[in-house]
């Protein structure tokens, strides 16, 4: 196969991918692309900040592909007065000048980690890879001009690039809401979403994710395609909690507040954002992962949450 940097490497989904190709006897040999070396893998590369990915620091030799997740996200409390231009320099910016560098140094493909906001924040239906790209946040929005600035580079260069855009990712030591979820549920904590049973909700665990990562590293007829990924059992937000607890082997304490109530509340409090994740509907689909690759998540959602909890439980 050969050697792959992973940027992001000490985030959440890239410790997992990279312990992976570690192990995983494939023939991928990972290389760790870290804002700085701290002796967390076997071989990292320091790629400094965010903000200059490409710029300051130059790529290792001898790479064969790049899977580039690391980026801006979410922020809760924005210190920048112009939010969509600070996502844009690292996300978008900093992606493109270290595709640009992978294309000259001869990577065969580079696989870029989106995210499913590209197609919006929230559904009717399932979105498709189809469907016409609907970003309503600042990072949403500079992952789209991302994918649109490496499909120029692809054709440019001859590099050949694949896109994945996933959901929630979850798994052991998930970060934000959906690890507090984790924590509350099994702490006994009474929360109001009982009622929360008609929307219904896409999420991807980790090691599905990471699966069809190597699949797309591997996989010919990846190269130059886009693909939405997730568990392929959609549930609601009651309905999910419910399973964290069955995963934790203890009742979840939900209480019936009606979603009215709980929207309402959200609004005045300016947790509209908060509102939208637990109470609306973003469903996947992603059976075009299926029919092109061949892919089937390995892992279903009861067994992920399983592996979710095992540190709670531990």
């Amino acid at each position: 196969m050969g050697r792959v940097l992973v940027t992001g490497a000490s985030g959440f989904v890239g410790k997992g991918l990279v312990g992976h190709l570690a192990d995983d006897g494939s023939g991928w040999v990972p290389v760790a692309g870290v804002r700085e070396r701290r002796g967390l893998f076997g071989e990292e590369w320091a790629l400094g900040p965010l903000e200059a990915f490409g710029a300051e620091v130059g790529l290792p030799g001898g790479l064969d592909a790049v899977v580039h997740m690391a980026a801006r996200a979410h922020v809760l409390d924005e210190p920048e007065a112009d939010p969509l231009e600070a996502f844009r320099r690292v996300n978008l910016d900093g992606a493109l000048r270290l595709a640009r560098q992978a294309a000259d140094s001869g990577v065969r493909r580079f696989l870029f980690v989106s995210s499913v906001g590209v197609n919006g924040n929230a559904s009717q239906r399932p979105f498709t890879e189809r469907d016409v790209p609907a970003p309503q946040e600042p990072y949403a929005v500079s992952k789209y001009e991302a994918e649109q600035a490496l499909w120029d580079l692809a054709a440019a260069t001859g590099m050949e690039v694949v896109v994945v855009r996933p959901p929630l990712v979850y798994g052991p030591g998930a970060p934000g809401n959906f690890g507090s979820l984790l924590r509350w549920v099994n702490k006994g904590v009474p929360l109001p979403l009982g009622a929360v049973t008609q929307n219904r909700r896409s999420l991807v665990a980790l090691d599905n994710l990471v699966d069809l990562i190597v699949t797309c590293l591997e996989h010919p007829a990846a190269a130059g395609e886009t693909f939405l990924v997730a568990d392929g059992e959609d549930v609601s937000t009651a309905g999910l909690l419910r399973k964290v607890g069955d995963a934790l082997e203890r009742p979840a304490r939900l209480v019936p507040v009606p979603v009215w109530m709980l929207r309402a509340g959200a609004m005045a409090l300016g947790k509209r954002e908060m509102a939208r994740r637990l109470l609306g509907s973003l469903q996947v689909d992603a059976s075009k992962a299926r029919e092109v690759l061949g892919w089937v998540p390995p892992v279903s959602l009861d067994e992920g949450l399983r592996r979710a909890v095992a540190p709670l439980r531990r």
